[in-house]
């Protein structure tokens, strides 16, 4: 990982898309710092459309795509996206699965949790469980005491067990039935919104991100970036950011756009 001071000109005056995390990427101790907002402002002004990918529920992504400046969101792990068309005053939601299919994910899901709670003591439902369509966060950082990593491979495995994907951020396990993932929801961003396929624009794309979940982005993006906090997830990372901040978290976010727009 290289320090993002190192950027070369030519490659940063090539972006026109930041893709990036939201929490411990965008937040700093579970808040959005002001600063972090007037750097997404500042994007939006330069003609530079920020689209968040994240595990946030779709409730949030709700709020996110109408309220914050940015072009669109991804949400519960690639579930699907949201992008509000202002013009029309209408949001576009798009899922990978059907109401039917969520619908009966849902019930199984449901005796997951139940089943989670009774084998690994100290996990909890995470606080935003209500406002997710199609998957299960269990809470194992956020607002309980941190779960040693025996216990977040249990959650893995009871998830694996049932035929559930389940993947690992700073703050929640999160499983889901279905293939899907955050890169295959940008891929169907991109083509529906953009009209391009992801593959023939990633050198205009960089992607910031901070944990284990988000290894499969830094590996696809050639100009990746981690805020300095990634270095607690190395050693689970199949792929690392080529570029890494200074600051942690939301600050190493703005650090970035300080790099992109000087």
């Amino acid at each position: 990982m290289k320090p993002i001071a190192e950027l070369p000109p030519k490659d940063r005056r090539r972006i026109g898309f930041v893709l990036t995390d939201i929490d411990d990427t965008l937040t700093v101790n579970g808040r959005l710092p002001a600063v972090v907002f007037a750097a997404m402002e500042r994007l939006l002004e330069a003609g530079i459309h920020t689209i968040p990918v994240t595990g946030r529920p779709a409730g949030w992504c709700d709020h996110i795509a109408r309220m914050w400046p940015v072009t669109g969101v991804v949400g519960e792990n690639g579930a699907f996206y949201f992008c509000y068309d202002a013009d029309r005053r209408r949001m576009i939601r798009r899922y990978r699965r059907s109401d039917r299919q969520r619908r009966l994910d849902r019930l199984k899901l449901n005796r997951l949790q139940e089943q989670i709670l009774r084998q690994v003591s100290g996990a909890a439902v995470s606080a935003d469980q209500s406002y997710r369509e199609a998957d299960l966060a269990i809470d194992c950082s956020e607002d309980v005491s941190p779960l040693p990593d025996s216990d977040v491979k249990r959650i893995v495995d009871l998830f694996e067990s049932a035929g559930a994907t389940a993947k690992i951020s700073s703050i929640h396990v999160n499983g889901w039935f279905g293939t899907y993932d955050k890169l295959s929801m940008t891929r169907q961003l991109f083509r529906e919104k953009f009209d391009g396929e992801l593959a023939d624009m990633r050198d205009r794309i960089i992607f910031i991100g901070d944990s284990a979940n988000d290894a499969p982005l830094f590996g696809y993006f050639p100009n990746s970036v981690g805020v300095a906090n990634v270095r607690l997830f190395v050693d689970k990372m199949e792929h690392l950011p080529t570029w890494i901040t200074n600051a942690e978290g939301g600050f190493g976010f703005v650090e970035l756009v300080d790099r992109l727009l000087r």
